[in-house]
């Protein structure tokens, strides 16, 4: 499994590289597959009022309702139809798109299977809602896609006829039957629709608009092909008739040669086999998981900040307990916690210059504390030689870096490229562990912590708490948001800030402070971000 996974990832990180030439990093749309299938979604629901305005529910009149709003009134009902029929499409694209680059991330195991198992009926949803609306325009394909569902559905002993013989002829078949079916239609993308809320409950700050400039290019792309190569029928159906040579949408009935070829039997098995296997996956095997974040009273103010950086509502806020005059304080869920260390990078007191007290943040990772990294930042530090020390922060998502380490560059591994407190940059250049600091990790607006980047961004250009404060020169940090297969573009924004900084005059910070870190200071130096 974690194979086919690393294919997976390894493949949609070039895809996004590839679309990031052509993109902004922020129109990248394998970035906002979520936001584009419910863009889709609105674009369907729109269409389908419109076209349901003019559409005739009769047995013979349904084709013609439909004919109608295709050539007679193709300037806008013809468009509506178009559109409602490629938004179909493109949303069932992004739809297997996003299982496929969750699963090749990982990111459907451990306390995402919450979103993963809700995300499954959804897409079970998407492709009966799909399918029924091919029987109402009943053409020659909707009679095909109609006769071969309902033979499939009649191998399952519940209904008490056969449903199939409503089409054995002509005169079998009701206009109360078309009813049932737009009923169907209708009906069953609004229960998606509640299920697509509860899949973004544990979700903080969904992303479910693409940016607009993407959601127009999309717009524009949708009325060009709709002018272009609009939607039609088929020739009406005939139930007198045995359908000939039709024209599948293989985006919805892919499957419909296979429920032809083999028995039913085989294909009820398969498909039971694969919605199992579908809602099994995140206990396939389970993920290991990390240890929830932890809150340390003692060092806590409750200044919330934790909480509203965490991307996964895993922490609340509640009353304060300890007796402490603080009106509030965090607690950690830990069915819901990732253990990334956003909420640790963002708490005031992750502070490597503490030295009178022990560095014992308001919140941390059990597993990957504040002081462990400081201490690991120190190491590495003192190991460093030569006149172009890079101390490079690279997350666990990011490129490997096992080949780029050396004598003058070092590497400080991260939960999270959000979990490093904007102190520890003050902290390595003011104390003259590196010349330089470059933070890199997963592809820029593709963070595997959803907001890791984000934060960390706000934090340097002080716009979010922590601030880094003015005193650190930012020509001596560097940014690289180059993702897992990035490792090569890395070497070289290393090397071309290796040279910036031999052009570089001495850093004054560190020429009065080259004390050992390990010494201790009078006061907490560095303890305020102002």
């Amino acid at each position: 499994m974690s194979a086919v996974r690393w294919v997976f990832r390894s493949f949609f990180d070039l895809l996004e590289k590839w679309l990031g030439r052509i993109f902004p990093p922020e129109w990248n749309p394998m970035l906002n597959l979520g936001a584009l299938g419910f863009f889709f979604y609105w674009i369907i629901t729109i269409s389908g009022i419109y076209i349901y305005i003019f559409f005739d529910t009769g047995v013979n009149n349904a084709y013609q309702s439909i004919e109608y709003m295709t050539h007679e009134q193709w300037y806008l009902a013809g468009i509506m139809r178009s559109f409602h029929r490629y938004a179909s499409d493109l949303l069932v694209v992004v739809m297997m798109i996003h299982m496929l680059r969750e699963f090749g991330r990982d990111r459907y195991r451990g306390v995402r299977w919450f979103s993963w198992l809700t995300g499954v009926p959804v897409v079970a949803m998407v492709f009966v809602a799909g399918i029924s609306g091919y029987w109402l325009v009943w053409d020659k394909l909707a009679q095909y896609v109609a006769i071969a569902s309902t033979e499939w559905l009649d191998l399952l002993p519940i209904f008490g006829e056969p449903i199939a013989r409503n089409f054995l002829s002509p005169d079998a078949l009701e206009s109360r039957f078309f009813t049932l079916m737009i009923f169907m239609h209708i009906a069953i993308p609004l229960i998606a629709l509640a299920f697509l809320w509860i899949h973004l409950q544990r979700v903080t700050k969904p992303r479910i608009n693409p940016p607009r400039g993407l959601a127009i290019s999309v717009f524009l792309m949708l009325l060009a092909l709709s002018l272009i190569h609009p939607a039609l029928s088929q020739p009406p159906a005939n139930l007198a008739e045995v359908p000939g040579d039709i024209g599948l949408d293989w985006f919805y009935l892919s499957l419909f040669p296979l429920m032809e070829t083999l028995p039913g039997s085989i294909t009820w098995g398969m498909t039971l086999c694969f919605v199992v296997i579908l809602f099994a996956m995140p206990w396939l095997p389970p993920l290991k998981r990390a240890e929830a974040a932890v809150v340390h009273l003692d060092n806590c103010n409750g200044c919330a900040r934790c909480f509203h950086d965490c991307p996964y509502g895993a922490i609340e806020l509640i009353a304060r307990t300890d007796g402490m005059a603080f009106e509030r304080e965090p607690i950690v869920d830990a069915e819901k916690c990732v253990a990334c260390g956003l909420c640790a990078g963002s708490c005031p007191t992750s502070i490597p210059f503490r030295r009178m007290s022990d560095l014992l943040p308001g919140i941390d990772l059990p597993d990957r504390t504040i002081a462990s990294l400081r201490d690991q930042t120190e190491a590495i530090g003192e190991q460093l030689s030569g006149s172009n020390r890079i101390m490079v922060f690279n997350c666990d998502h990011g490129p490997n870096l096992a080949k780029i380490k050396s004598d003058s560059i070092g590497v400080v591994s991260l939960a999270c490229v959000g979990q490093l407190p904007p102190s520890f940059i003050d902290y390595v250049i003011s104390r003259d562990l590196a010349d330089g600091v470059m933070l890199t990790g997963c592809l820029e607006n593709s963070c595997d912590a959803r907001f890791g980047i984000e934060w960390i961004k706000q934090r340097i250009a002080r716009q979010r708490d922590p601030h880094l404060r003015n005193r650190v020169p930012r020509e001596r940090l560097k940014t690289s948001w180059v993702g897992a297969t990035g490792g090569s573009k890395l070497r070289k924004a290393l090397e071309a800030f290796s040279k910036e900084l031999s052009r570089m005059q001495p850093n004054t910070r560190t020429s009065s402070n080259r004390t050992s870190p390990k010494t201790k200071i009078g006061q907490n130096e560095g303890e305020s971000d102002a």
